[in-house]
């Protein structure tokens, strides 16, 4: 595990997952059903708590997404999924959970975003009555900034305010200033109605990398609730994982964050687990957790004119995170398990020796051969057509061996 020590902020409990405290940092994702089809969103929300996701956030914006929500929670319960659901409100969600009291019981958390929970007069009145029903139902409270939908009346005061400095911000910096303030000012006031501070996660969601860490970095300065990380339209394939990943990664480092979320793009018709998937690597490839066995391999070169390689590290990957499921059950620590799948014989045999189990198949030009190694010692070499099938069974047996039974509760 890494040595980064994780900023200590107030621990908070969503449903049975905790935040914050010493917690390690919780993967949540989103679900983008039309919530009133309850069955289609619990199967998709299912199916990211199986891929690893922790907390799922449902759109709750009509009074048929509300009357949906116990409904989801039943269909999950009967499934044996257990994970905690974060109702997502914009504009109205003082009304639908006044309304519908059996989806804010149902919810294990709600998300309010302080620049659209009411404007005027109404703002302050209906953003009190959302914190004053969490703390009826007992629920914690994610008080979430997004710099497309900012208080403009909060902006307009900054701006105002800035008019006056004598060294006056520029239009980045008054940014930052207001997206951190409008945190701070709705969770000082969620306090006030009523609200414990161990019950209000915060978060500023921007889509710019250096503006989400300034603006991080700042936060965590000036207060000790839990956070959540994540940015905003982060976009579609490897431009929005390295934008994530670049963000993240750094403010992960510095100890901050204590729920992450990767807001992907999917292709049409994609899984939705993917934003999952690379939370889950963010994290285990930082040392900071372990979800899955990670499978090395080398990128290729002229020596490996060959594309098993390739294929054999794609099979070994997707069979040990199709296996991880089975070995949380059975086994202790198999998701801290390196795998290698090496091309040629330069890095091959010693980038396989490193590796819990490693193989390190024939370059051009070499005898058509694989050895493989298990904890840094060769214990046999596969030749032939099958040994793909070989090398996962080295797998399997490595861990049945290795790794300490669960006792059956």
């Amino acid at each position: 595990m890494s040595a980064v020590a994780k900023r200590l902020t107030r621990s908070c409990l969503v449903g049975h997952v905790k935040l914050g405290g010493d917690a390690p940092t919780v993967i949540q994702s989103m679900t983008n059903t039309d919530t009133a089809d309850y069955l289609a969103t619990a199967v998709q929300t299912a199916e990211l708590a199986r891929a690893g996701s922790e907390l799922v956030r449902i759109t709750v914006n009509s009074p048929e997404a509300a009357a949906a929500v116990p409904k989801i929670r039943e269909h999950l319960d009967r499934m044996n999924c257990n994970v905690p659901l974060i109702g997502d409100f914009h504009y109205n969600g003082h009304r639908l959970l006044t309304e519908h009291p059996a989806c804010a019981e149902a919810l294990a958390k709600y998300r309010i975003n302080p620049g659209n929970v009411g404007f005027g007069k109404k703002k302050d009145e209906q953003f009190a009555q959302m914190v004053e029903l969490a703390c009826k139902y007992d629920k914690p409270v994610r008080i979430g900034v997004n710099w497309g939908s900012l208080d403009q009346d909060l902006l307009a005061r900054i701006m105002d305010e800035n008019s006056r400095r004598s060294q006056p911000l520029d239009a980045t910096e008054i940014m930052r200033h207001a997206m951190v303030t409008s945190a701070l000012e709705s969770a000082a006031k969620a306090e006030e109605v009523g609200l414990a501070g161990n019950r209000i996660i915060l978060s500023c969601k921007v889509s710019s990398v250096q503006d989400l860490i300034a603006i991080y970095r700042e936060l965590s300065k000036r207060a000790d609730y839990a956070l959540h990380l994540g940015l905003t339209e982060a976009g579609m394939g490897s431009k929005g994982i390295v934008a994530s990943t670049a963000a993240l990664s750094v403010l992960l480092q510095e100890g901050i964050g204590d729920t992450i979320r990767i807001s992907l793009t999917p292709e049409p018709g994609g899984s939705r687990s993917q934003e999952v998937i690379v939370a889950q690597e963010i994290l285990q490839t930082m040392g900071l957790r372990a979800f899955t066995p990670m499978v090395a391999a080398c990128p290729g070169c002229g020596r490996t004119t060959s594309t098993f390689f390739q294929e054999l590290a794609g099979q070994v990957q997707d069979f040990v995170r199709a296996k991880m499921p089975e070995w949380k059950l059975k086994y202790d620590g198999a998701e801290n398990m390196t795998l290698a799948v090496m091309g040629c014989i330069v890095n091959g045999p010693g980038e396989s020796k490193h590796a819990n189990i490693g193989i390190s198949l024939p370059g051009t030009g070499e005898a058509p051969s694989a050895p493989v190694y298990e904890d840094g010692q060769k214990t046999v070499t596969l030749k032939g057509d099958n040994i793909a099938n070989e090398f996962k069974q080295i797998i399997e047996r490595y861990v049945e061996r290795t790794y300490t039974k669960k006792l059956k509760s």
